[in-house]
């Protein structure tokens, strides 16, 4: 059985996150509900497990905790930011760089 990739967006304001999960979203991934504080993020991270997490916006201290607290995690960013895995520097880049990262393994929890 296949698991799907899940991926939590995170932006800055409402509509950001909007126009972020639209250009994120494929049929290939599950999209989380995303976020736009650091403490939301967190508690998503905590309770939706997702393998991987994109970041558009000024969120470092975010992306630098979560790639030291998981870090399996594949976290893609707008900017270089410490404990990122790639930088997207458009939106229009995000879905091909989700596209290349390799798919979780192992059982189905």
């Amino acid at each position: 059985m296949c698991r799907a990739v899940r991926v939590l967006c995170v932006a800055e304001d409402p509509a950001s996150l909007a126009t972020l999960k639209a250009a994120a979203v494929s049929a290939e991934w599950e999209l989380t509900p995303g976020a736009t504080q650091e403490r939301a993020a967190l508690d998503q991270v905590a309770v939706e497990r997702p393998q991987v997490m994109v970041v558009f916006g000024a969120f470092d201290r975010l992306v630098e905790t979560v790639s030291v607290r998981f870090p399996g995690m594949r976290i893609v960013t707008d900017r270089d930011a410490p404990g990122a895995t790639e930088v997207a520097p458009s939106l229009e880049e995000v879905r091909g760089l989700l596209r290349g990262l390799p798919r979780p393994g192992g059982p189905v929890g």
